[in-house]
């Protein structure tokens, strides 16, 4: 069987603006380079990730290689990880109108899939379904070598001034 290398962050053909306005930082080295991260404050994101966004051809997509932190006592990725990184993504997607969202989750549906493993490319992609003044909905699927980990949709309520 012949050897095909693990796929990288960097073999997206990613759209060079950033993938809605806000608070981002471009990635310029590595394997994530071209990406943005998130420049807001999450103290537990940033311990769980880090996670990464940008968008292409198909929308909005948000990346992670979980390390061996990332691991339950199994040895595949932690449940709780896979839902800090969807719970991102799900704020990420929510700004797919073009601006930075706001707010806080007020529910989250998540569906596990199948495993994933430490080292992987996680790639999450997803739709904004709906909202309005005060809610954002949106549902995504999270893969791992293109094969389908979790799938997850919530709700977002906006918050004024944050």
């Amino acid at each position: 069987m012949p050897h095909h290398p693990a796929p990288l962050a960097s073999d997206l053909r990613l759209q060079p603006e950033p993938p809605f306005s806000g608070k981002l930082t471009r990635i310029e080295t590595g394997e994530w380079a071209g990406w943005y991260q998130w420049g807001g404050v999450d103290p537990f994101e940033n311990l769980a990730g880090p996670f990464y966004v940008a968008r292409d051809d198909q929308g909005i997509v948000c990346g992670f290689r979980p390390g061996a932190d990332n691991r339950n006592g199994h040895g595949i990725v932690h449940g709780g990880s896979l839902m800090t990184f969807a719970d991102f993504s799900l704020f990420m997607i929510g700004g797919s109108e073009g601006e930075q969202v706001h707010g806080v989750t007020v529910t989250m549906n998540c569906e596990f899939l199948r495993a994933a493993n430490a080292g992987q490319l996680l790639l999450a992609r997803g739709e904004r379904t709906g909202g309005g003044r005060s809610l954002i909905f949106a549902r995504g699927l999270i893969r791992a070598d293109g094969r389908e980990v979790l799938a997850f949709s919530g709700t977002i309520k906006k918050l004024k001034g944050a």
